[in-house]
C-alpha cells in the first residue's frame, strides 16, 4: 500500500522554450537519441527548472495556478521583463547544457512561493537559483565529445528565444500534463 494518498500528485514549475529556439532543441534531442541512445535529459521536454518537484493535493491545483497567475500579473504590471537570456553552451564531463539568466523570473518564483502561507502543503517549495537547460547527462563517457559537437552544430544560441512559464503535473508513468502556461 502506498503512503502517498491517491488525491496527491507531483507538480513542478518550468520555463519552456517555444518557437524556433525550441525547434532547434527538439532537433538536437531527436538526433542525439538516434545517434547515441537515451540519456536522462531525454525523459523531459526542453525546460529550465524553476522549482523542484513538490507533492500536493490535487484539490490545491487552482490555488497554485492562482498564485502563479498573481505573481506573473504583478511582474507584468511592474513592467519587469521576464525574458531569459542564453549565456552560453557548457560542456562538462557529465553534463551538457545551456546556462541561462533571468533575474526577474527568479523573483517571480520567489513571489509565487508565498503560496505556502496560503495552503497546507506537504513539502516546502524548493526554488532553483542556477537557471539552465540540460541537453545531456548520465550519458556514456565515449559519447561526450560527439554530443558536444552535435550540440554546437545544431543549436544556435543567438537565435531569438521565446519562453513560456508552465505549471506541470508529473504522472507516475513519466507523462506530463501542462495545467497552465504564461508567455514570458
Amino acid at each position: 500500500m502506498s503512503s502517498v494518498s491517491v488525491s496527491t500528485t507531483k507538480f513542478i514549475v518550468y520555463a519552456c522554450p517555444t518557437g524556433q529556439f525550441n525547434s532547434l532543441l527538439e532537433d538536437y534531442f531527436r538526433q542525439s537519441l538516434k545517434l547515441y541512445g537515451e540519456n536522462t535529459a531525454h525523459k523531459y521536454m526542453p525546460h529550465c527548472t524553476l522549482t523542484g518537484f513538490f507533492t500536493a493535493d490535487i484539490d490545491s491545483i487552482p490555488i497554485y495556478i492562482q498564485a502563479l497567475d498573481l505573481a506573473y500579473t504583478e511582474a507584468k504590471n511592474e513592467n519587469l521583463p521576464l525574458d531569459i537570456t542564453v549565456k552560453q553552451l557548457t560542456f562538462n564531463e557529465n553534463w551538457h547544457g545551456l546556462e541561462l539568466q533571468g533575474e526577474n523570473l527568479k523573483q517571480l518564483i520567489v513571489d509565487f512561493s508565498g503560496v505556502e502561507k496560503a495552503i497546507a502543503y506537504r513539502e516546502k517549495l524548493r526554488l532553483k537559483d542556477w537557471l539552465h537547460l540540460s541537453l545531456a547527462y548520465n550519458f556514456a563517457p565515449q559519447h561526450n565529445k560527439k554530443l558536444e559537437h552535435l550540440a554546437r552544430d545544431t543549436i544556435d544560441i543567438e537565435v531569438k528565444n521565446d519562453w513560456e512559464l508552465r505549471f506541470y503535473q508529473k504522472n507516475p508513468d513519466w507523462s506530463w500534463n501542462c495545467l497552465k502556461s504564461w508567455q514570458l
